[in-house]
């Protein structure tokens, strides 16, 4: 039995796939407060010739401006991929009380694997995480982006 992906989900796997049109690895994330979107983007590293303009920064960004706060205690974020080092510590800075991904990233993610940023000692802000919610959309959507440059 399938069940419904949760709308912030939902909603960055949509951007996902608009990111990939645009020639942008499919990778998407959405901050919520509760029920209400606060702020979604997508990797955007190609179209702003920025190496850090990941969807988990460009997010963090949006949302911490929208609020006028540099922390997101009270904030969730949904990715559509494990976050990397450099993502995993923005999330731990922003304080976002919850991380929700999609698929592993067994090369570059650092939440489940590499250096596994949220065990170390010196990480001072540790979210609840939760892994695999749409992990298969979002293998596909990663698969065929890869596939089609291959």
């Amino acid at each position: 039995m399938s069940f419904p992906l949760p709308h912030p989900m939902r909603l960055a796997l949509d951007l996902a796939a608009e990111a990939a049109r645009a020639g942008e690895v499919p990778v998407a994330a959405v901050i919520t407060r509760g029920d209400t979107v606060i702020a979604s983007a997508a990797n955007n590293m190609r179209g702003g010739a920025d190496p850090t303009a990941h969807a988990e920064m460009q997010v963090i960004r949006a949302a911490a401006a929208l609020l006028d706060a540099q922390r997101l205690d009270d904030c969730d974020l949904w990715v559509t991929l494990e976050p990397c080092a450099m993502c995993a510590g923005a999330i731990s800075h922003a304080r976002l009380r919850r991380l929700y991904y999609a698929v592993d990233d067994p090369k570059g993610g650092a939440v489940a694997h590499g250096p596994r940023f949220f065990t170390q000692p010196t990480c001072h802000h540790r979210p609840e995480i939760y892994g695999g919610i749409g992990e298969e959309e979002a293998a596909l959507q990663l698969r065929a982006f890869f596939a089609a440059r291959r």
